[in-house]
């Protein structure tokens, strides 16, 4: 029951969070149209529509974790070896315990690294992004972004920008696709300018022309 109650409650705030996201989106306006264009010369990449509140729960990750906003003077568009990422991806998938921050922390929503118990879905987020940068990958490409899964529950995952497109490690699944083959609905990520900000993308899923 709790279960039910939780997953109602997370389609009540995605919903929200698309109405509130498409809203900040039309006041953009002409700068829209002339995002949309650039999107269709290139859609391997998320393109940014327009500034956007952070998620609930993110208040206090850039001050407790300072990799996690950093940005470098290294090239975003690197190329590193796929197969270490996907080992990488699927070893924290596995070892890492799924809990809610309910459960955890008695908080809706807390961002942080997992704990001896575990983490939802923004934690395993925060751990990937951790460890990819030690490998050596630049962390304004390592951009957290919020999402409606298939079954429109609200969920978040890491989009590893590289030079052949954005790709995206999940929790839910240990396959490291593109954005576009994901089948989610993709609300806002990390600025990839300035990640302690946030912007709106609104594109894919229930949200695809």
């Amino acid at each position: 029951m709790r279960n039910r109650i939780e997953g109602l409650f997370q389609v009540k705030l995605a919903r929200a969070a698309i109405a509130l996201l498409c809203a900040a989106a039309v006041a953009v306006g002409s700068s829209a149209t002339q995002t949309q264009a650039s999107e269709r010369v290139d859609s391997r990449f998320l393109i940014q529509r327009s500034p956007a509140a952070a998620p609930m729960g993110f208040a206090g990750v850039c001050g407790r974790y300072s990799w996690a906003c950093a940005g470098s003077s290294k090239s975003a568009n690197v190329q590193l070896d796929m197969n270490k990422i996907k080992r990488l991806n699927a070893s924290i998938n596995r070892r890492v315990n799924e809990i809610s921050d309910s459960q955890q922390y008695r908080v809706k929503e807390y961002w942080a690294l997992p704990t001896r118990r575990g983490g939802d879905c923004e934690d395993f987020v925060l751990l990937k992004k951790r460890e990819l940068i030690k490998m050596g990958y630049p962390p304004e490409a390592l951009l957290i972004a919020t999402v409606l899964d298939k079954k429109r529950n609200a969920h978040a995952v890491l989009i590893m920008r590289t030079s052949n497109g954005d790709y995206v490690l999940d929790n839910l699944v240990n396959q490291i696709k593109p954005w576009r083959k994901t089948g989610y609905t993709f609300l806002r990520m990390q600025s990839p300018k300035s990640p302690n900000n946030w912007v709106a993308v609104l594109t894919g899923g229930i949200l695809k022309s």
